[in-house]
Parts: structure tokens; C-alpha cells; sequence
């Protein structure tokens, strides 16, 4: 008989460790990369997306401890809409440096870091905006692996 697992889904911001928590964790975690699902090729974006992506959270919903999703807002807003609770992971907005510099220690490209850089304010501030999800705010040197028992 299988056990279906109490999932939590976490919601994070680039670079808070969605991927290092799942290869170092003994838990079942399901690091669900967006853009798997919201691309078709490089440069066509699925029609589907978001809803293809949320589908895929559901079906795996009672088969990992932990689905690790996108941070992106058209994302968020599909949780909400789905009534998928969620906990939002994300960076307070002083630890941009730390953050520019974690993108480029993990070797993003500079057209992504430039992005991030440029839009860091107004991504942060969407955020903080939030009424749907849980939400847990990093400080400096923190990662989700450092938080994981508040969720």
C-alpha cells in the first residue's frame, strides 16, 4: 500500500537553493523547473503555461515531500487560482549583491543576471505584495535548506 506524503510546496525565489536542498536532502523532493514546461523550443513559449505546470504540481502532490515550483508571478497567480497553498521563499531586498553574486558563482548567463539586476526592486516589492501564500523571507548567508522546519 503506498503512504501518500503530507507535500508542502515551496515557491522560490532564483538562488535561495531549490536545487542544492533537492541533491543533498534525504527527503523526496521534486525540483519542477519551469521552464520545462512553459517553452516548446527556444524562443516559442508553450500556450499551455501556466496550466500545464500546475498540472503537473498536482499530479505530484502526495509523492514528494517537498515540489519546488517557479517564483514567477503569472505562477504565484495560478496557485492562487488553483487554491494550491504554498510557501513563498525569497530574499529580503538589501541582499541584492549577494544575490547578483550567487548567480554569477552558479554561472547564469549575463543577460539573466542583468535582468535580475535591473528588475531586483520591482520582483521584491511584487512579492512583499502577496496575500495568498506563507511567506518566508531570507536574510544574509541563508538558504531554503537553513529554513526548511518553518514550512
Amino acid at each position: 500500500m503506498n503512504v501518500l506524503k503530507q507535500t508542502k510546496i515551496i515557491s522560490g525565489f532564483p538562488a535561495v537553493g531549490k536545487s542544492v536542498l533537492t541533491k543533498q536532502s534525504n527527503l523526496v523532493v521534486l525540483d519542477s523547473d519551469s521552464s520545462l514546461f512553459s517553452w516548446i523550443r527556444k524562443g516559442e513559449r508553450h500556450p499551455d503555461f501556466p496550466e500545464n505546470y500546475i498540472q503537473h504540481i498536482k499530479e505530484n502532490v502526495g509523492k514528494a515531500d517537498y515540489i519546488l515550483v517557479s517564483s514567477h508571478d503569472n505562477v504565484r497567480s495560478a496557485l492562487k487560482e488553483n487554491n494550491i497553498d504554498y510557501t513563498l521563499v525569497y530574499p529580503s531586498i538589501e541582499l541584492k549583491n549577494e544575490y547578483i553574486k550567487r548567480y554569477k558563482d552558479r554561472g547564469n548567463e549575463e543577460s539573466f543576471i542583468s535582468f535580475i539586476d535591473s528588475k531586483w526592486n520591482e520582483f521584491i516589492e511584487d512579492i512583499e505584495k502577496e496575500t495568498h501564500p506563507t511567506m518566508l523571507k531570507l536574510v544574509e548567508n541563508q538558504y531554503l535548506s537553513d529554513v526548511l522546519e518553518k514550512i
